[in-house]
C-alpha cells in the first residue's frame, strides 16, 4: 500500500486521545493490562506516566504528540506489517512513528513478551 499525503495529514491531525481507548480495549481483550500498555508506550515515546496522561487529557494530535516525544533509539528495530503497511518502509516520519505505536500495541495484544516488544 502506498501512503498518500492526504492519509499522512489525516494521521497527523488525529488525536492520541481518540485512539487510546481502542488501544486499551485491544490489549484488555487479550488479558493484558493498561499498565503494560503504558509501559510500552512510555518505552517508545520517552514520556513519563504523568506526561502520557497529560497528552490524553489535552487531546494532543499525533503530530504534536510525537514532537513532544523522545523516540526510543531502538524504535527503528520495530518491523513488520500493520494496517497493510510495512512499518520499516513508510517514508513519512510521523506516519512511521504512529505505525510503530500501532505495531507495539498489536504485539502486546498478541501476547508478545514486554522485553521483546521493547527490543532490548
Amino acid at each position: 500500500m502506498k501512503s498518500t499525503s492526504a492519509h499522512d495529514e489525516r494521521i497527523a491531525k488525529m488525536t492520541f486521545a481518540s485512539v487510546y481507548p481502542h488501544y486499551v480495549t485491544k490489549v484488555e481483550k487479550k488479558s493484558r493490562t493498561v499498565a503494560e500498555l503504558h509501559d510500552v508506550i512510555i518505552w517508545l515515546t520517552g514520556f513519563s506516566e504523568e506526561q502520557l496522561t497529560q497528552q490524553i487529557e489535552q487531546k494532543t494530535n499525533f503530530e504534536d504528540f510525537f514532537n513532544y516525544a523522545t523516540l526510543n533509539p531502538n524504535a527503528n528495530l520495530i518491523t513488520g506489517v500493520i494496517c497493510g503497511y510495512r512499518v520499516e518502509e513508510i517514508e513519512n516520519p510521523l506516519t512511521q512513528k504512529v505505525r510503530y505505536l500501532d505495531k507495539i500495541v498489536d504485539e502486546l495484544a498478541k501476547g508478545k513478551k514486554i522485553e521483546k516488544i521493547k527490543r532490548s
